[in-house]
């Protein structure tokens, strides 16, 4: 039975792409999710995982043509017959699940689109323990989500392949489970029981596979690396280092100098031991990127306003009770703010708006980012349709996807295709701030604490719940004017919030 490989979508507003690369010829033995082919947009990479085990038919998009969404790529000629050369031959364990001996390869899951590498970040299990089937091995780190990794099935974890620390790619195997022969598949790994042979294959696992690599391409061997990842393993950049410091190839040496940024002041040596140094996870890695793509590209402008929240701290007080005993979840501020931006976004669209080229997008749907600080670092849910959603709905959502954003549960796609984010950094006490806009994004709302100040109030000086609102914006598609008139908007409507009712 011949199945056919088709375009996968490739995101909002992406119509075509390119084939950039084929991992498959016609004829070999493909598993599933096996990566087949990489496609590039104008946005991203994607890659085409195999919808089926079999063996490699046609390749009908050659590498270099460009392709609309859904177009034909191959066909997969399913069946079994393949499946005996992949356990015959060497490299088994990076396109199979099943190992010799009765083992289990524990492989990479799919990590989703555009992503093409992750970190180990920990190993719930050593070697030698009992694992059951579906229990959490690993948990993997990628530039956008944490990733688990459950058990495919019971026995006992034999081997890690790859330790905490190490880079791996989306196709990757990361340990071994044994079955019923457990005991015979260690023994047989272990065979070289020497004291230098076991020190060497440690080694050799605990270096990033990345790093084996530009070691082997660089002709240099583990004793000229210097490593600084985790229990001195060595990474990519150690190696990258290495080769720029070397003597003997002056262009290589001098190449790299540009890229190895400012070097760090000298310190004291009694400074230096009490310091700590720690790699950056791949998602803090992704969110310094993005933060400072985004000021590099926009224009970004901030303008400032503060909104008395009187009426609606007044309005929670009242049906705060009644509001949790019905919908089952607690009447926040973050309800009444989404309504506002969602009823000032339809009177100045383009803040809702996206630059694309030379073209302006404009949205007519408002899915809200709701920016959430979690152990790992910002990340933003977004509440889709928010503009047609109640205030228990949104309630709902921002609970359910908070605890999700904390526990690292997460997936891409529920952070992606934001048209507006809300930040509130007045959970932390912040009095005033000036964020940053999430691109492709035009537009942010920055909340801050709540404070009583004196205002003067109709002649007379009261005290008054008072917050600061801030709208950083992209001043390339908004204008001053279009600023300050959203501002104003969610302003009045938190202020008498009765105009959200009425749509005034």
């Amino acid at each position: 039975m011949s199945i056919e490989v088709r375009v996968p979508t490739l995101g909002e507003s992406v119509t075509e792409a390119t084939v950039a690369t084929w991992f498959k010829k016609p004829g070999d033995a493909v598993a599933v999710d096996e990566m087949l082919c990489e496609l590039e947009t104008d946005k991203v990479t994607v890659e085409v995982p195999s919808p089926a085990a079999g063996v490699m038919g046609e390749i009908v998009a050659a590498e270099g043509e460009t392709v609309g969404v859904d177009a034909l790529l191959a066909t997969i000629v399913a069946g079994e017959g393949a499946a005996p050369e992949p356990t015959a031959a060497a490299p088994a364990p990076a396109t199979t699940h099943a190992a010799s001996g009765g083992s289990i390869d524990v492989m990479v899951p799919t990590l989703g689109e555009s992503v093409t590498e992750a970190t180990v970040s920990t190993w719930f299990k050593q070697v030698g323990d009992s694992v059951a089937q579906d229990e959490m091995l690993c948990e993997l780190e990628t530039d956008k989500v944490s990733v688990e990794v459950p058990a495919p099935t019971s026995g006992v974890l034999a081997e890690i392949v790859a330790p905490e620390g190490a880079t791996v790619d989306a196709a990757a195997r990361l340990a071994v489970i044994s079955g019923a022969a457990a005991g015979a598949a260690p023994a047989s790994k272990a065979a070289p029981t020497t004291p230098a042979a076991t020190e060497s294959s440690v080694k050799d696992i605990a270096n990033a596979p990345s790093a084996e690599k530009a070691m082997a391409e660089a002709g240099l061997s583990p004793d000229q690396v210097s490593g600084t990842g985790r229990d001195g393993r060595i990474m990519k950049e150690d190696v990258a280092r290495a080769v720029a410091t070397a003597s003997a190839p002056a262009p290589a040496a001098e190449a790299p100098a540009p890229a190895a940024q400012a070097p760090r002041a000298p310190v004291a040596a009694e400074d230096a031991s009490r310091e700590e140094r720690v790699r950056m996870t791949r998602l803090r890695q992704t969110i310094a990127k993005r933060l400072k793509d985004a000021q590099n590209t926009a224009a970004i402008l901030t303008t400032y306003n503060e909104v008395d929240m009187t009426e609606v701290m007044a309005l929670r007080s009242q049906y705060k009770d009644q509001f949790e005993k019905k919908h089952g979840v607690r009447l926040g501020f973050m309800s009444f703010f989404t309504k506002a931006c969602c009823h000032a976004l339809k009177e100045v669209p383009e803040v809702n708006a996206e630059i694309d080229g030379t073209d302006i997008v404009y949205k007519n749907f408002v899915h809200m980012g709701v920016a959430a600080g979690t152990p790992q670092g910002l990340v933003v849910p977004v509440i889709r349709d928010a503009d047609s959603l109640s205030f228990a709905e949104i309630e709902k959502a921002i609970a359910e996807k908070g605890k999700r954003a904390r526990d690292g549960k997460l997936s891409m796609a529920e952070m992606q295709g934001g048209t507006f984010t809300i930040s509130n950094g007045g959970v932390y006490g912040s009095l005033m701030s000036s964020p940053i806009l999430n691109p492709p994004q035009s537009g942010i709302l920055g909340m801050h604490k709540i404070q009583e100040r004196p205002m003067v109030i109709n002649g007379e000086i009261k005290i008054r719940p008072m917050m600061y609102l801030a709208l950083s914006y992209d001043h390339r598609i908004v204008d001053g004017k279009g600023a300050v008139t959203f501002l104003v908007r969610v302003k009045e409507a938190l202020e008498d919030p009765r105009r959200l009712l009425m749509d005034l």
